[in-house]
């Protein structure tokens, strides 16, 4: 997915005359100079969900008053379906103003608007749209949702999925599926082996949103899904679904996805180095695992790295690194380059910081180096 401060740029002036241009082949009245021009004024300091708004606001005031009659002037710019592959992110970016127009003015028209959110997902996204549909409609819009399950579309049962989620990133959370998440497992159930990717990496990623609130329930879940659908596509859901529990060391999820003996193996050797860096420099971590059983076993490595705060206090944030099969006795060597650089989600502050090396979510070795400004 794009980042955020990367999408805003391009919510400006000019992508008002791209929306407005195919508005106006629509319903000729459109202005849409006019339309830039007040885009252009309001959107400076704006983050990028705000610049939207002000495309929708745009859009909004220039339409028919009439909301069904709004919508069906809007429903012919979409364009063609996105194939397997295509990212609504880039082909067809500039309509996260016209899912916005759903978001803010459809919520007295329901089904009209849910009309309108399977047509736009199919070209671009109704993840976020059809949120305020679930708290404001729930029996209808899980009525729908059920039915975009079994789509002949691929974009259209990824929103049946992706729209429930219960933490979607820039969107509301959904507390009704925070406190019980069942209603969404329901819908997921027919997409457990979805032959696509996209739809998988959805599902994946609803059942990991589960997983923070409900992890027993998650668990489960994936056990049950393993067993009664034991595919690739499966497989490939499952292991992803449980990456949060993995990164905290939970010893079920662990099992679940074949790891075993993490408290057999051990790490020696470990070196960080250099010992001391700033912003813009590479960490080498260095180690030895062993296996010291007299059984193979399929451990996860991972390293976790405790930033340094503003405050003087660390927060932890465990990368992944590899997976390994260790025959019984076995040694093997990991390397791995660490980039010391800051990015949107975080900053780096001076002052020790601490490494550590967990196997199968185990911690085995501790290290730590120095961070100056």
């Amino acid at each position: 997915m794009a980042s955020e401060y990367g999408l805003k740029r391009h919510f400006n002036g000019e992508a008002a005359r791209l929306i407005g241009g195919k508005v106006r082949a629509v319903h000729p009245d459109f202005d849409v100079e006019g339309y830039a021009a007040e885009v252009e004024q309001r959107i400076p300091g704006k983050e990028l969900k705000d610049r939207v708004l002000v495309l929708t606001e745009g859009l909004r005031s220039r339409l028919p008053e009439d909301y069904p009659t709004a919508v069906s002037v809007l429903l012919p710019v979409l364009g063609d379906e996105l194939a397997e592959g295509e990212g609504m992110f880039n082909t067809s970016w500039f309509l996260m103003p016209v899912a916005r127009f759903v978001e803010e003015y459809g919520r007295d028209h329901p089904e009209v608007s849910l009309d309108a959110i399977e047509e736009i997902t199919r070209r671009h996204t109704g993840e976020y749209a059809i949120r305020p549909f679930v708290e404001d409609h729930y029996e209808l819009t899980m009525k729908r949702v059920a039915q975009w399950a079994h789509s002949p579309s691929h974009n259209v049962r990824r929103l049946a999925s992706e729209g429930i989620r219960p933490r979607l990133p820039w969107a509301r959370t959904l507390d009704v599926f925070v406190k019980d998440p069942r209603p969404v497992l329901e819908i997921l159930e027919p997409l457990r082996s979805d032959p696509s990717e996209y739809v998988r990496k959805s599902v994946a990623n609803n059942l990991n949103d589960i997983s923070k609130d409900t992890p027993d329930l998650a668990l489960a879940t994936a056990l049950r899904w393993l067993e009664e659908s034991p595919t690739p596509e499966t497989d490939w859901i499952v292991k992803h679904a449980l990456r949060t529990l993995v990164k905290k060391g939970d010893q079920q999820a662990l099992a679940i996805l074949g790891a075993t003996g993490g408290e057999l193996v051990q790490v020696s050797a470990l070196r960080v180095t250099p010992g001391t860096v700033t912003v813009g420099d590479t960490l080498l971590i260095d180690f030895t695992v062993e296996n010291g059983d007299d059984r193979p076993h399929n451990v996860t490595v991972d390293y976790v790295v405790h930033h340094v705060r503003k405050n003087g206090r660390s927060i932890p944030k465990v990368f992944k690194l590899t997976t390994l099969r260790l025959a019984a006795g076995e040694r093997r060597t990991v390397r791995k380059s660490h980039p010391v650089k800051e990015v949107q989600t975080r900053r780096y502050y001076p002052g020790e910081h601490t490494v550590d090396i967990q196997v199968n979510g185990l911690v085995k070795a501790t290290e730590r180096f120095d961070l100056r400004t």
